[in-house]
């Protein structure tokens, strides 16, 4: 069934049984099935007799059926990043979430879009850093993978919040785990100052006690919860008087203590001190900055304080999820790298947790090296997951031009381990141990145990309980190919794309005016006039998430035009000679592929072809410019094919596809 309100076929996927990728969007497909469904609206729908959902325009469709095309993007977005892996296409994720499960990406959008810009353009001061824009939103998709798959999780997660249907149970997890996993860290822009200082004076990990370092002081408006929110929060937990909490740092305490401190003997005393000193006082945490505290935190004050969301008992667990998937777990709770003190963490106690540190852990692949040092470090350029009785079993891929580097390493390890010391000695064994050749991530998965488990399984055992869900690491030598991760000339903030897409959007509505603005040469003082910017602005939030992303496809399609023009965009000053206008066999080149994109998009979103009334075309979703018997393998066609396609359209629609280059 998967669709049930969308009448026309759904697009067939090809992947391996059992891998990520169909993992994942099938559990989008048929677990979610009914995704945010509304009776009453469909009972109102029917007495009135007018429909309640928006396409181009409020009123077109069905609420459901509106329902259903937004969950179909979802599904499209997710399956365009595991494609490609770029940033540009994680924001289509990011994108979709906020607008189904939070209600305007317009208010949360400078709180994910700071990360992405703040790392590509801070980070190479760092001595070690990686992406974690593009990392969360793998980790987003490994966790619906991992739910759809593992039974045992599946109904620990399910039990805990007393969730029998199999659909509503989807639901839920697709909400609470994508708040947990795509805002878990969010709080890296404040992680980052701190390790830049620590660059500057070359410090890498070590002997950070005798440099300066960086603490966040004057937090009491960034921690306080004002009156009506610590009431509403009080009601939650029963009225307890003992949940009543003037701070995130005391709320944070309390929920952490109530699930936790039996099983790792800690107060909540101890645990509002921690939380306290986390960002003030670091030098009594190895001098690190825990970014987890930061993200929880701004994800409370933002979502639930500035944009008044409704808070419910699922949303503390994902803060709290978010706040100890870093350091906090690790050695103020479970103190992990002790054999002796160490519990690892079991699924029962806190999903949202559990489902958070195993992702994180397992997410090392495709990570774009910001670091001076991370960009020496060898990392896996990809990871073939199979899914299979219950068990995760992870082969990560290593680029086989690295095997010299890979050989050399391996050479030096074995000849370390040989070289043993046999002696009780602990400083003579200590240097030993400093000695150990690394090639970061390859040695973690190289280095096994007596029982032939390497280091990183090792690793995430020792922080999540996988007595139950099993887990199978393994490595292997593969050719690099660079189509999946193509990138182009044309680069600016990222931030420019959404606004991008509004002026697209909202040129439909003033195209005259538009066209009289270029043919005076002001198209500029146009476009940027702050009543028409707010005019564009509100334009844009009537449209549905399916139009929204279509501008939005389009301003990232943008890019790959102008390359094959042997043109780009930048915001940034360079030697090249400015392209004023294009030439006509230019404008018809982009307006053939830009045609073809369109194309695609609506095939992948259910369209077909069909010469209905315009006030139909919507809710049959046909249209006269789809091709009778349209489909497309992974979007790869001719130029000659594309060109065929273009050539069908009368010039004014040809016109709408070159216009707005």
């Amino acid at each position: 069934m998967g669709y049930t309100q969308l009448k026309n076929t759904i697009k067939t996927y090809h992947y391996a049984q059992n891998s990520l990728e169909e993992a994942v969007l099938t559990f989008i497909r048929e677990r979610c099935e009914g995704l945010r469904f509304d009776k009453e609206k469909t009972a109102e729908e029917e007495r009135t007799g007018k429909y309640l959902g928006t396409s181009i325009k409020e009123g077109q469709i069905p609420y459901n059926m509106q329902m259903d095309i937004d969950r179909l993007c979802l599904e499209n977005a997710i399956d365009r990043f595991l494609k490609s892996g770029k940033k540009e296409d994680a924001f289509d994720v990011y994108f979709c979430y906020l607008e189904m499960f939070v209600g305007n990406y317009k208010h949360t959008r400078r709180m994910i879009e700071l990360l992405s810009e703040f790392e590509a353009n801070g980070s190479g001061l760092l001595m070690k850093h990686r992406d974690h824009y593009v990392h969360s939103v793998y980790v987003f998709i490994l966790g619906l993978a991992i739910y759809q798959t593992n039974s045992i999780y599946r109904a620990t997660y399910n039990k805990t919040y007393n969730l029998t249907d199999e659909h509503k149970a989807a639901h839920h997890y697709l909400q609470y785990w994508g708040m947990t996993s795509l805002f878990h860290d969010i709080g890296y822009p404040f992680e980052l100052p701190f390790e830049q200082v620590a660059s500057y004076f070359e410090v890498d990990g070590e002997q950070r006690e005798k440099r300066p370092f960086v603490a966040y002081h004057a937090l009491d408006s960034f921690v306080k919860i004002d009156k009506s929110m610590a009431r509403q929060i009080a009601h939650m937990y029963g009225d307890k008087q003992e949940a009543i909490f003037e701070t995130t740092d005391e709320l944070f305490a309390y929920v952490l203590s109530q699930k936790l401190s039996e099983t790792y003997l800690f107060s909540q005393e101890q645990m509002l001190r921690f939380l306290k000193e986390k960002p003030t006082q670091p030098n009594k945490f190895n001098h690190y900055m825990d970014h987890a505290y930061f993200s929880a935190t701004v994800l409370f004050k933002k979502l639930f304080c500035e944009m008044g969301c409704p808070l419910h008992l699922e949303h503390i667990d994902a803060l709290t999820a978010i706040l100890m998937h870093n350091s906090l777990y690790k050695f103020c709770i479970a103190y992990y790298k002790n054999e002796k003190l160490n519990i690892p963490f079991e699924a029962q106690k806190h999903p949202l947790a559990y489902m958070l540190m195993l992702c994180d852990e397992l997410q090392c692949w495709d990570r774009t090296a910001y670091g001076r040092n991370s960009k020496k470090e060898l990392h896996p350029m990809g990871c073939e997951f199979v899914f299979e009785n219950d068990v995760i079993k992870a082969t990560y891929i290593f680029d086989n031009k690295q095997e010299a580097k890979i050989k050399a390493y391996e050479a030096k390890y074995e000849a370390w381990k040989v070289q043993k010391p046999q002696s009780d000695d602990k400083e003579v064994m200590a240097l030993w141990k400093k000695q150990k050749p690394k090639l970061k991530a390859y040695s973690g998965m190289y280095e096994k145990n007596a029982q032939g488990v390497c280091d990183l399984q090792e690793d995430i055992e020792s922080i999540v309980n996988l007595s139950k869900i099993k887990l199978d690491i393994n490595m292997k030598l593969s050719e690099k190919t660079y189509t999946k991760n193509r990138s182009y000339l044309s680069d600016s903030n990222f931030i420019n794309l959404y606004h991008f897409a509004v002026v697209l959007n909202g040129r439909w509505n003033v195209m005259d005016d538009w066209k009289k603005a270029k043919e005076e040469n002001n198209e500029e003082a146009f476009i940027f006039d702050k009543k028409r910017e707010k005019e564009f602005s509100e334009a844009f939030e009537k449209i549905s998430l399916e139009y929204k992303l279509s501008n939005i496809g389009q301003a990232k399609a943008f890019a790959s035009y102008l390359d094959k023009i042997d043109c780009f965009y930048t915001d940034k000053s360079v030697d090249f000679a400015l392209v004023e206008q294009f030439s006509e066999e230019e404008l018809m080149k982009m307006g053939i592929f830009e045609h073809q994109r369109w194309l695609q998009e609506h095939y992948y979103n259910c369209w077909t072809y069909g010469e209905p009334e315009k006030t139909q075309r919507d809710f049959l979703r046909q249209h006269r410019d789809m091709i009778p018997e349209f489909e497309i393998s992974q979007g790869d066609v001719t130029e000659e094919v594309a060109q065929k396609n273009y050539e069908r359209l009368d010039k004014g629609e040809q016109d709408k596809d070159t216009e707005p280059m």
